[in-house]
This record gives structure tokens, sequence and C-alpha cells, in this order.
């Protein structure tokens, strides 16, 4: 897969007191069970896993399937953290291809 391939961005919620992390995954996100215009079935390749880390540390870690759809998005909370430190954020899919993207959060 091609780098480059997660987008994240982070905004604090000083209401609360969290900062929004958000994030988009440009991938295929193929089931296995579509057909192609000839017929013939393309094959599955899907994320099946995603991994979080804030300062190295690991914040969460996800295990997708088939059911997620085409370029998938993500957003969760994230408690503790503060201007200057590091969000990481990676996946694995099917076909053993993998990203990773790492961002300052301000």
């Amino acid at each position: 897969m091609a780098q480059g391939s997660i987008k994240i961005r982070t905004a604090f919620d000083e209401k609360a007191g969290v900062h929004v992390v958000k994030s988009i995954f440009n991938h295929p996100m193929e089931t296995g069970l579509r057909k192609d215009a000839a017929g013939q079935l393309v094959p599955a390749h899907f994320i099946k896993e995603v991994v979080c880390e804030h300062n190295g540390k690991p914040v969460f870690n996800a295990q997708w399937g088939t059911a997620i759809s085409r370029n998938p998005y993500l957003s969760f909370e994230l408690r503790g953290a503060k201007a200057g430190d590091k969000l990481s954020m990676r996946w694995v899919d099917n076909k053993d291809d993998s990203d990773s993207a790492e961002i300052v959060i301000g």
C-alpha cells in the first residue's frame, strides 16, 4: 500500500477536557464478496488491525474485518494529552500491507 494512507487531526475540546482525534484511512476495504464488471469476485483486501499510540504507549488496538467501509473514518477522545505530545497510528491488512503516521499534538 502506498505510504501516506493515514490522515490524522486533533482538536482540544475545552468543555470536555479531551483531545478529539479524527483519522481517515485510504484503503479499498474489499470484502471478497463483490463482483467486478466481468462477474469475477474481487479478492478480499481489508485492514485487519489498527494500533494507536500516545508518546509510544498503546492507547488502543482495534481488530477490523470485512464489515468496515472503504476509506474508513475513525474518531475517538484522548484524555491526558497535551501540546507537544506525539500520537501515532498504524494499520496492517490481510495482505500484510501496512502504513503508519505520526503527528505532534498542537
